[in-house]
């Protein structure tokens, strides 16, 4: 979606460039070698990268840029080990979220820039890391604040989009009873009784596994038991919210971080007879742009997106309304999404509604978005909530113990 999304902005932005996006496989990439001096701007997805990485690492680049350069934030992996290959007289590296967990993804974007100016890994987390997230060492942070200001070019939407028209958000709080209910106190308790067992930080993924079984009841016990019949309170409250903006002439972008709850809430659209488009990874890239524009020119009032597939790199100004139906621990994914209606080119106020079942886990994953939204801010002037960061009575606190 990136790539052609770039080739678009690219031909309106800037039509007397010859822009060619890489896609395909290796016989594509042979056939663009024959003329390859003859083109100036090159566009690959990160995934394509690596694997034409041989190829691309016997030219010699005058910009390498990076957007969403958050892909790149953990440094061992094979799309962080890739880009650092590339020989270029110039690097820049474009994010929002810089800082999306944890202080070290934006050493890993610094090591792309200016590898070794904030020393290596280890020297970082001990000199930074450590300091400012466990210590809350405000000197710590003023210090690497002035290191990499001079690096930085930060403008807020606010700052550069001025006639952007507002944008409003509400949180609407949803209560569940009855066998939802008792569903979820039954998941809450049997996490409860394994914390006192579990050594934590040797069974984050087990933990992470029972906190995403309690989220989806939250969403809908359908997704966790099959033979479920029962309400779910927040799957009939959408109901009633997609009614009353569709009554009102808006259009809605609806994420959800679990396509198995996309399918559930497809079911709800058909029955009512309400026409829609669904974005998930599965979705071939070119569909995904057929839709997009499709959407933009209002064939159809609603959007449902996963929020891992669809949160970044897509145009979707079409919508004046985002639902998240579930809360993510990383509020910036969240934003990010919202800002495929948010931004350049939108119209309209933009109304963001954000879905959250009261006494609950997810009301506590609000909370501690909000808690823990400083760490980005303090180095930049970001958001950031990470699950591996939490202490064994934090988890406790996050399941209402």
């Amino acid at each position: 979606s990136l790539v052609y999304n770039w080739q678009e902005e690219f031909h309106k932005f800037a039509a007397d460039l010859s822009v060619t996006p890489i896609t395909g496989g290796a016989s594509a990439f042979q056939k663009l070698e024959a003329h390859w001096a003859d083109r100036q701007i090159y566009i690959i997805s990160y995934d394509l990268l690596k694997r034409n990485l041989a190829r691309l690492n016997d030219k010699t680049f005058f910009y390498v840029i990076l957007d969403e350069a958050q892909y790149i934030k953990n440094a061992g992996a094979a799309a962080a080990k890739s880009v650092k290959t590339l020989k270029a007289a110039h690097r820049f590296a474009l994010t929002g979220t810089p800082i999306e967990n944890r202080l070290s993804e934006m050493w890993s974007i610094f090591d792309f820039l200016m590898p070794g100016f904030l020393y290596e890994r280890k020297e970082f987390e001990k000199k930074w890391e450590v300091p400012i997230t466990k210590s809350h060492d405000a000197d710590a942070s003023t210090q690497l604040r002035k290191m990499t200001s001079p690096f930085i070019l930060r403008r807020k939407k606010e700052e550069v989009l001025k006639d952007l028209p507002a944008k409003l958000e509400e949180v609407r709080y949803v209560q569940i009873e009855g066998e939802q209910q008792k569903l979820y106190d039954a998941q809450v308790l049997r996490l409860k009784n394994a914390l006192g067992e579990w050594e934590i930080p040797g069974q984050k993924m087990r933990v992470f596994a029972e906190l995403t079984r309690i989220r989806q009841i939250c969403c809908d016990p359908s997704l966790l038991f099959e033979n479920y019949l029962g309400e779910s309170a927040k799957r009939q409250a959408l109901k009633g919210l997609i009614r009353q903006a569709l009554d009102g002439g808006h259009r809605i972008l609806l994420f959800s971080q679990f396509t198995s709850m996309l399918a559930l809430l497809e079911q709800d659209l058909k029955e009512a007879g309400i026409s829609y488009y669904l974005l998930t990874g599965s979705t071939p890239k070119e569909n995904r742009i057929q839709m997009v524009h499709a959407f933009n020119e209002g064939a159809v009032p609603i959007f449902l997106i996963s929020l891992k597939a669809g949160g970044t790199g897509l145009n979707l100004t079409g919508a004046d309304v985002v639902i998240h139906y579930d809360p993510w621990w990383n509020v910036a994914a969240q934003n990010q999404a919202t800002d495929r209606a948010h931004r350049i080119g939108q119209t309209r106020q933009v109304t963001v509604y954000r879905l959250i079942i009261k006494d609950t886990i997810e009301e506590r994953i609000l909370e501690l978005q909000n808690t823990k939204r400083d760490l980005a801010e303090s180095i930049l002037e970001g958001d950031s909530t990470s699950l591996s960061s939490l202490s064994h009575e934090e988890l406790l606190e996050l399941i209402g113990g």
